[in-house]
Order: structure tokens, then C-alpha cells, then sequence
């Protein structure tokens, strides 16, 4: 084996393989009931309000409660509601949330767009975890509407996450609709499953960041993105 062919070879050994994250009809990494969900009637969704209500009133005698008191008579329907619009991103169609908001434009300069606000349900306890995300990509003739990055996020967010998993989801998503040189995403929150049981150390967070394309192999690009969310 030549030496430009072991240098061709470690390389692709180097490179993360960014596997597709939208599927045909615009659902990405859907959990195992997501199409159902998406698909079903209305009455078939009150249904799942209503089994979803069952079970928080299961929750509530098992705590001590008692459902029948008049500050809880209401809860059990409230939070099934509220639990479905935490976890909407599910039945979400990513070709939706961009709505053909990508254009040919000739930039290849750095796009960002920080601090964006973000909510999430950790999945291990069900609890919120929140903070910002900075996303930035550097176009490769197609650029997308600004307020589309922030919505592909939500989209992740609306789930029960991990923040790891969901920074890479958010940047691979990118990366399969635009094609652009390269993307990069750093989320910094905090998870009340850390601030307010088990080691209960408020005021902690967590950064995540996934570097795709030219962010990962310059160094020089990802030290520019770097900079410049924390100005």
C-alpha cells in the first residue's frame, strides 16, 4: 500500500460517518409510535389524552395525593395536554418546518445564529433540562431562512432527549438538507435532573457542541465559530 493510499485510509478512519436523519416522508429518527401518532384521528387523540390522564392520576394516588381534592381535580387532563406539547417534535415533518425556505444564494462565508432559547424533557428522569444553542453553518450555494434553524431545533427539542444526542441530531439534520461545507452546534444547559435531585447541584450546566464538515477539519473555521458565540 502506497503512502498517499495509508494517508486516503486513515483519514476516512477519522471522518465521522454522518448517517441520514431524514427519512422519505420528512420524519426524522422517529420513535417507535411517532407515524401512529402523527397519522391518528381526533378522536384516536383524545383517546391518548385521555389514557395519558389515567395514568397521571395513578401517579398522583401512588404519591400520596388525593386526585379527588379540588386543586387536582383538573391536573391529570392539564398535564396530558401539556406532556403533548412538550413531546410534539415527534410527529413533526422536517420538510414542514422548513416549508422550501432554502435558497441558491452565492455566500460561503460563516451563517450563525446564537443563544437560542431551548427546552427539553431529559429521558431518564422527565424533567426539563433548558438553556441556549448556537447553530452555524457555512453555505455551500444554499442557504436556508434564519427562523428555520431555531425551529429545526424546537422540532429536537420536542422530545424526551439527551442533550448529546440531540446537539447531533440538530447538526446532521442540517447537514442532509442544505449540504453545506459544513455545520456546527453548541448547546449549553441546565438539566433539573442534576440541580434538583440526586447530587442537587444547582447552577451547574452542561456544553455540548457537535462539528461537522470544515468545523471539524479546520481548525481555524471551528476557532472563528468559537469566538464568536462567546462575544
Amino acid at each position: 500500500m502506497s503512502q498517499q493510499q495509508q494517508q486516503q485510509q486513515q483519514q476516512a478512519s477519522e471522518t465521522p460517518r454522518v448517517s441520514t436523519p431524514v427519512e422519505n416522508d420528512g420524519m426524522s429518527w422517529p420513535s417507535l409510535g411517532a407515524r401512529e401518532r402523527r397519522d391518528e384521528t381526533p378522536e384516536k387523540r383524545a383517546e391518548r389524552e385521555a389514557k395519558l390522564a389515567g395514568a397521571v392520576k395513578t401517579i398522583l394516588e401512588c404519591i400520596g395525593e388525593d386526585p379527588e381534592r379540588e386543586g387536582l381535580l383538573k391536573t391529570p387532563d392539564r398535564y396530558a395536554k401539556a406532556l403533548m406539547f412538550f413531546t410534539q417534535g415527534y410527529e413533526r415533518n422536517i420538510h414542514e418546518v422548513v416549508n422550501e425556505a432554502v435558497f441558491e444564494e452565492d455566500h460561503d462565508e460563516m451563517v450563525l445564529v446564537k443563544d437560542v432559547d431551548i427546552f427539553s424533557l431529559c429521558e431518564h428522569h422527565m424533567v426539563p433540562f433548558m438553556g441556549k444553542i448556537s447553530i452555524a453553518y457555512i453555505p455551500n450555494r444554499r442557504v436556508v431562512g434564519l427562523s428555520k434553524l431555531a425551529r429545526i431545533a424546537e422540532m429536537f427539542a420536542r422530545r424526551l432527549q439527551v442533550q448529546e444526542r440531540m446537539t447531533k441530531q440538530i447538526a446532521t439534520a442540517l447537514m442532509d438538507i442544505l449540504q453545506p461545507q459544513g455545520v456546527a452546534v453548541v448547546m449549553e444547559c441546565s438539566h433539573l435532573c442534576m440541580c434538583s435531585r440526586g447530587v442537587q447541584k444547582p447552577g451547574s450546566s452542561t456544553i455540548t457542541s457537535c462539528m461537522l464538515g470544515v468545523f471539524r477539519s479546520s481548525p481555524r473555521t471551528r476557532e472563528e465559530f468559537l469566538n464568536l458565540i462567546r462575544r
